[in-house]
């Protein structure tokens, strides 16, 4: 069976972000996931191009889109435009944010 891009953004909520606690997909971090066989890309971003976590949350989310039955190899890239805003979060989060449950 053929890898589906919702089975790539399920593995990718186990990718946190150390800072806030949150998955990257839910931060809405992840910009785009790309199938091609048994090979997926994804582009995706950090919250800030300094984030010191970067190197760490690129290889995490490699090692788990690679343990996705039906993938032999994951490219992630990180870009930076657009840049990240709280609107891309999930409406989970933003209420959350709006109930200050977090940041």
């Amino acid at each position: 069976m053929p890898v589906t891009e919702e089975q790539v953004r399920e593995a990718l909520k186990q990718v946190k972000d150390p800072e806030l606690g949150f998955d990257v997909v839910n931060l809405g971090l992840v910009y785009g996931v790309r199938i091609d066989g048994d090979r997926v890309e994804v582009e995706m971003t950090l919250t800030t191009p300094a984030c010191p976590a970067g190197p760490l949350i690129v290889e995490e989310a490699k090692q788990v889109i690679e343990r996705v039955e039906g993938v032999r190899e994951a490219e992630v890239r990180l870009v930076f435009e657009p840049r990240w805003t709280e609107d891309r979060m999930s409406e989970e989060l933003k209420l959350m944010r709006r109930w200050g449950m977090f940041g």
